[in-house]
């Protein structure tokens, strides 16, 4: 070992001392918080869910995406923790939620199909869906006191280009609504959204549109307690990790029966 080798190593054990004797410590890594965080993971997470898998997910997005390692630990906590309790795994291929990094900082994003599994725990929810309608389809769209809506997607060639986007959804009680946009409309809201430049717009514009949708539709749609907490955190950034962070004001958790449900809107 030569002799700069020597002193560097003479003081770096003498930093590391004194450190030690003036009590102080390293700041723990992005993975010691997220190991220490799994009992409260646990506590959070459904019962079908695992701490263990959870935490191991978190990892592996960090290591997929570097930039997810350069957020704030707080914000990236957070945005796993409301995952956690939603009962969504971030980044699988289902399309659920997702953590996004954004000016160092970790936003949680519901995924279209997130919204729709969290449709289904209301007691009302009978179905729903999202669609792209493509120029070569047949499509019919009327409004008013005669609704229409009638989608046949072509079957004998290309589709192609996105035309509109419609979710229809139905109610145990028999009721069924829809909801239908236009390109244009997309674009507008698109334009007026933080995330509208964001990697999932530029690489995965139709699920991002259909999203859009179903937000819109589920305005006049009963919500689930999960569906109304998931849709006021979507986009927001979460530094506060205690159990009823997540909760939301009790108008949004419910919407019962509106009178336009009772009876049929839709084809």
């Amino acid at each position: 070992m030569t002799d700069n080798a020597r002193n560097a190593v003479a003081r770096r054990a003498e930093n590391v001392g004194q450190l030690e004797q003036n009590g102080q410590q390293q700041k723990p890594t992005m993975a010691q918080q997220i190991e220490r965080m799994k009992p409260e993971l646990a506590r959070a997470l459904p019962k079908h869910m695992d701490a263990d898998r959870m935490a191991r997910i978190a990892l592996t997005l960090i290591r997929k995406n570097p930039d997810l390692a350069d957020c704030t630990t707080e914000s990236f906590l957070g945005a796993l923790m409301t995952c956690s309790q939603l009962g969504f795994e971030p980044g699988s291929p289902t399309g659920e939620a997702y953590i996004i990094p954004r000016k160092g900082e970790a936003e949680f994003q519901l995924g279209y199909q997130g919204m729709v599994t969290l449709f289904y725990q209301h007691p009302m929810a009978s179905s729903v869906k999202v669609e792209t309608v493509r120029e070569n389809d047949y499509f019919e769209h009327e409004e008013g006191l005669e609704e229409k809506l009638v989608h046949r997607p072509c079957k004998t060639g290309p589709r192609g280009k996105a035309v509109a986007y419609y979710s229809v959804a139905r109610l145990i009680n028999g009721g069924r609504t829809f909801k239908v946009m236009y390109p244009a409309e997309i674009e507008e809201r698109r334009q007026k959204m933080q995330s509208g430049n964001s990697p999932a717009w530029r690489n995965h514009y139709d699920e991002q549109a259909k999203k859009t949708v179903l937000r819109n539709h589920f305005k006049a749609l009963p919500k689930s307690a999960s569906l109304a907490r998931a849709m006021a955190h979507d986009g927001t950034v979460r530094t506060d990790l205690a159990p009823d962070a997540i909760d939301v004001p009790p108008e949004y958790l419910s919407e019962p029966q509106r009178p336009e449900l009772g009876a049929s809107s839709g084809n």
